[in-house]
């Protein structure tokens, strides 16, 4: 199959610069394309993920990806149809940013040692160009008025935009040229809202070029979830691919949590299963939901791509002891991930009685309701239940000597660190 015939079937194209055009290059040709991201943090969410995974596509059906850091256009800011100017951070900062966004590229990219892939970043072919040369090659060619018209600038007219969020689509529209000339580049691939850049570029690759080069745009939807809410985002904020801000078993979590009726949708968009496979999790949808197995596959496919196997092998392991209330079979990390951002306490080592114990470690507010919970079996120490009112807590109760997990009632986690 084609792969652009298979982004259709996917869900996963919003608009294109030429349809014929781009299936007939990609049907004859390996095609170097690229997709870019400013290192505005330290980490991806799983939002900047989608085009991403657009890339890897590309790269599994013998393409060449080519990921842009933008390490130039990140001191900028790019307008993005906010309401305000970005604050600009410092260039050590942006450095420290695109150095950790690279890591998790190639992470996500060279899982195979024989993958032809390209990193590079826009700063090394931006930072030498004097403010004079950026005004006679590059802002020479481009049309204020035209300018004004893309959608992201028209955005922010009535409240106001800078020069310097203004520029931005010329500093991209740079770097599809130069992307073009040095790496034969001829697709770029961005978010819904980087239409109006991505036509920019390819404007200026023409008038530099001529009208017969051959490049091309291609924009991948906004995802919204089935009630037409933005996806990505849960109650504790962004879902990001950094293990330190989400751990795998978080990341797993939300993955296994989607609604009926968005996950067949996620499944097209985000694996790389089989049409026949995700036919086949469609059916199981329908009859038997209780399951959630499309669930469980999108959660083991997504998890393993961004964390790999020992990441999944770890929510899974989680998940499994929370549902058995098994918590003595996990490892010290394993604890961390699972139950680090639950209310908590670090204790001392010395040995003391459970009803007390609790009252200090703040699970309890008081050592009445702290005996009754234990005699009326609601207190679990590590997944079992304690219910003898002499019982003495100590480092023996703790999981490699550091961590102890209360239960109080069904639901009710505690984590309590022993101090050192």
């Amino acid at each position: 199959m084609n792969i652009i015939d298979e982004l259709e079937w996917r869900g996963a194209i919003n608009q294109q610069t030429d349809e014929e055009g781009l299936r007939d290059y990609v049907e004859n040709h390996k095609i170097s394309l690229y997709c870019g991201v400013d290192p505005t943090g330290d980490s991806l969410h799983i939002g900047h993920l989608i085009p991403f995974i657009m890339l890897k596509r590309f790269q599994l059906a013998g393409h060449r990806p080519v990921i842009l850091i933008g390490g130039a256009t990140g001191t900028i800011g790019d307008p993005s149809g906010k309401s305000e100017e970005r604050q600009l951070q410092s260039l050590d900062k942006v450095n420290e940013n695109a150095r950790k966004l690279s890591e998790q590229m190639k992470k996500l990219f060279l899982k195979d040692p024989d993958a032809d892939f390209r990193m590079v970043n826009n700063y090394d072919w931006t930072k030498d160009i004097s403010l004079l040369d950026f005004l006679r090659t590059a802002g020479k060619r481009f049309n204020v008025n035209t300018m004004l018209a893309k959608d992201i600038v028209a955005s922010r007219l009535e409240v106001g935009i800078s020069f310097t969020e203004f520029a931005y689509q010329i500093l991209q529209s740079m770097d599809f040229l130069h992307l073009y000339q040095e790496e034969d580049v001829r697709l770029q691939i961005g978010g819904a809202d980087q239409w109006g850049n991505i036509t920019s570029g390819l404007d200026y690759i023409r008038k530099v070029e001529g009208p017969e080069a051959q490049a091309f745009g291609l924009t991948i939807p906004l995802m919204l979830k089935a009630d037409g809410t933005k996806f990505g985002k849960t109650a504790g904020g962004a879902v990001w691919l950094d293990p330190e801000k989400t751990s795998p078993y978080e990341f797993y979590q939300f993955w296994v949590n989607q609604q009926d009726a968005d996950v067949i949708k996620y499944l097209k968009y985000f694996t790389f299963l089989t049409q026949e496979e995700i036919a086949d999790y469609a059916e199981k949808v329908a009859n038997e939901p209780e399951k959630r197995e499309a669930q469980k596959a999108l959660a083991e496919e997504m998890t393993r791509f961004v964390h790999g196997e020992e990441g999944l092998q770890d929510a899974l392991a989680i998940t499994d002891a929370l549902f058995k209330g098994d918590i003595k079979q996990l490892t010290a990390q394993q604890i961390e991930q699972g139950f680090g951002k639950m209310p908590g306490k670090t204790m001392p080592k010395e040995a003391a009685n459970l009803a007390v114990w609790l009252v200090d470690a703040e699970v309890e507010k008081s050592r009445r309701q702290s005996r009754e919970d234990i005699q009326n079996g609601a207190i679990y120490i590590n997944g079992e239940r304690v219910q003898d009112l002499d019982y003495e807590i100590s480092e023996a109760d703790a999981i490699e000597g550091r961590y102890i997990v209360v239960r109080r009632g069904k639901k009710k986690y505690f984590l309590i660190t022993l101090a050192d």
